[in-house]
């Protein structure tokens, strides 16, 4: 696994030096719940910048931002005011529960030739359990921009228009029984259930619901695919942690 990540930095480095100072470089990471799609974004976003920090290529010594979709969930109050509140607020994290025309908005301003101003992106504050708007601020020195989330590569309106602004879109691929256990295993640390079993269920029922719609709706321009598995990897000498990825509730 620590390959398949080193030779998609490679990559990704080599496409970004090829890259128009006027553009950015726009990479994609999806895949389902509990894949770590979290971790790998962080991880590569680390990597990119300790490769220019040593580069003579760029006088930048950070120019990649990781920007999750986590920002772009609807509200506890949006979700409440929807026909069915009940159901919306239990499958918060579905496709439906999210803004997706703001985030295709984003990628879509992150596209454009790179100008003085900053393009601002909400984030996700898990205390109070809803977005915090335009909280993480891309700069003109942002020429990487890694986008995470589980719907980059979901081929259904709106979201299957961001496949088309991306210059990379990977997809982490996991198996679903390794999935299952990490989100059992972070719903208990959430305070969400008390026992596995209990997160293994909340997983069956929502998580990976939503998981089994990613796997069997994906775009075609799918460029890279990553095996997750269970093997210690996608760490970096103690530079980088493992980043988990938050359940929201």
């Amino acid at each position: 696994m620590e390959d398949q990540v080193n030779n998609l930095v490679q990559k990704l480095w080599t496409k970004y030096q090829a890259t128009k100072s006027t553009q950015r470089l726009l990479v994609g990471i999806a895949g389902i719940p509990g894949s770590g799609k979290t971790t790998l974004a962080a991880l590569i976003t680390a990597r990119l910048n300790a490769l220019s920090a040593l580069s003579a290529f760029s006088a930048l010594q950070t120019p990649a931002i990781c920007i999750p979709m986590d920002g772009y969930h609807l509200t506890r109050a949006q979700l409440s005011a929807m026909p069915d509140p009940t159901t919306a607020n239990a499958r918060r994290g579905a496709a439906f529960t999210f803004d997706a025309d703001a985030f295709v908005n984003l990628v879509r301003a992150l596209r454009a030739p790179i100008g003085e101003g900053v393009v601002y992106a909400p984030s996700f504050d898990h205390a109070v359990k809803d977005p915090v708007a335009d909280d993480l601020a891309v700069h003109p020195k942002h020429r990487i921009v890694v986008l995470e989330g589980l719907y980059l590569a979901l081929d259904e309106e709106p979201w299957r228009a961001v496949e088309g602004m991306l210059d990379e879109l990977v997809f982490v691929k996991v198996d679903f029984d390794v999935a299952r256990a990490r989100l059992a295993a972070r719903h208990v640390r959430a305070g969400i259930v008390q026992t596995e079993e209990e997160g293994r269920r909340r997983a069956d029922e929502s998580d990976l619901v939503n998981g089994r719609q990613i796997l069997d709706h994906r775009v075609k321009g799918i460029t890279e695919t990553v095996v997750s598995r269970e093997d210690g990897g996608w760490k970096d000498g103690g530079a980088v942690e493992e980043v988990k990825e938050e359940v929201v509730r």
